[in-house]
């Protein structure tokens, strides 16, 4: 990686500010209901504490747009960080100010503190010059660690780089390896898996990728506009018209260089996106007017898995339907099995990809798992984001 890196800087003794991605789901009750993104940069903060710096963690959470919500502070963040790092976690009330540069002042080598949801402030989200400035009061120097935020042009992402020099966490660097080997180098064959429900989403990382592969798995409610493009019905499935002509530009273009795109078969379909809503299977070209789709079917289950294990290198980013409805979440299960038994390279992104192999319990058998979910849509896109980019070179 041609970034520095944590380990490439003395941090004894040093005050260190790392953005960190803690933006955890949380329940009804306010309980966090997967902490794997936490986990995540646990790497990061055990070496900085191990090397003597006072470190200050900083993250958003949720949406807030620059007022206070009680219901999205970070203080049951800090409690579960302390169980894990088995050591205590000071959590603030503020992320800026005289209160929280005392208690920084008052850190001694290996302390953590959390400051509070950065979202709280407007100038945040929008990259403010003071904002930035303030943060950087607090510490030495900056370590970026929240590669699921990195995408984003903010204060604590992009504007601190201004005042103090920035260099990727361990985490980081791991996002940065992975995905750079699965765009430079990949093990052949080599697939990509696009689900999630807009092509919008999609074009950059098909423009980009399709030189790079050799087969583009296609499912989801974004498979309706390609679809439409083959002049199929598609009910009452949504189809991004605004985007026909992108779309068959990269299927020509596909052609042409002899990559494979490969739809569905067949379907799942239903006329509401409920729970216990009546669903029929039928073939790709015969969707009812009055039905959408929910789910891969059966068939296409069969042939995206025999596709699957023949390939040495696969990144999947987003579902074969709607997962979070037990019954459409056939096909998603059954492609993420096929992953968890493959031998070669497994890269999957996108944070309800992500989430759909952690609840099946499979995550620790990709090879590697973003956390990123517009910032590794970007990546494969082939775009900068701005929070590496700022980062110092070696």
């Amino acid at each position: 990686m041609q970034k520095k890196t944590v380990k490439d800087v003395d941090v004894s003794g040093k005050r260190v500010l790392v953005r960190v991605d803690f933006n955890v789901p949380l329940g009804p009750d306010g309980t966090i209901e997967d902490d794997s993104r936490i986990r995540a940069c646990l790497p990061t903060i055990t070496f900085l504490i191990n090397h003597s710096a006072k470190v200050i963690l900083c993250s958003h959470l949720g949406r807030p747009h620059g007022i206070i919500d009680e219901r999205l502070r970070l203080a049951p963040v800090a409690r579960r960080l302390s169980e894990l790092l088995e050591k205590p976690v000071v959590s603030l009330r503020e992320a800026i100010g005289p209160s929280v540069e005392k208690t920084v002042a008052g850190l001694k080598d290996g302390d953590v503190v959390l400051l509070e949801n950065l979202r709280f402030y407007p100038g945040e989200e929008e990259n403010n010059f003071g904002f930035s400035q303030d943060l950087s009061r607090l510490a030495d120097l900056y370590v970026n660690d929240a590669f699921g935020a990195s995408h984003r042009s903010h204060a604590s992402v992009a504007g601190i780089s201004k005042f103090l020099p920035c260099v990727a966490g361990l985490l980081m660097e791991k996002e940065i390896e992975q995905l750079s080997s699965l765009l430079e180098h990949p093990d052949r064959p080599f697939a990509v898996i696009l689900g999630g429900a807009k092509v919008e989403e999609k074009i950059g990382i098909l423009e980009n990728i399709i030189p790079k592969v050799d087969l583009v798995l296609v499912g989801g409610g974004a498979v309706a506009t390609f679809l439409k493009i083959h002049g199929n019905p598609v009910g009452n499935s949504p189809v991004e018209t605004n985007k026909m002509k992108v779309v068959e530009t990269i299927l020509r273009d596909a052609t042409s260089r002899g990559v494979r795109i490969l739809l569905p078969e067949d379907f799942v379909v239903t006329k509401k996106p409920e729970p216990g809503s009546p669903s029929l299977i039928v073939p790709s070209d015969q969707i009812p007017p009055d039905y959408i789709i929910a789910d891969i079917g059966p068939l296409t289950i069969a042939e995206f898995t025999q596709e699957i294990h023949q390939c040495q290198t696969v990144a999947w980013n987003g579902p074969m339907g709607i997962f979070e409805i037990p019954q459409f979440s056939n096909g998603t299960k059954a492609v993420a099995q096929a992953l968890a038994g493959l031998s070669g390279t497994t890269v999957v992104g996108g944070g309800s990809t992500a989430e759909a192999v952690t609840q099946l319990g499979i995550a620790g058998k990709m090879t590697h798992v973003s956390t990123g979910g517009g910032a590794f849509l970007r990546f494969l896109s082939g775009k900068t984001l701005p929070g590496v980019d700022v980062l110092l070179n070696r």
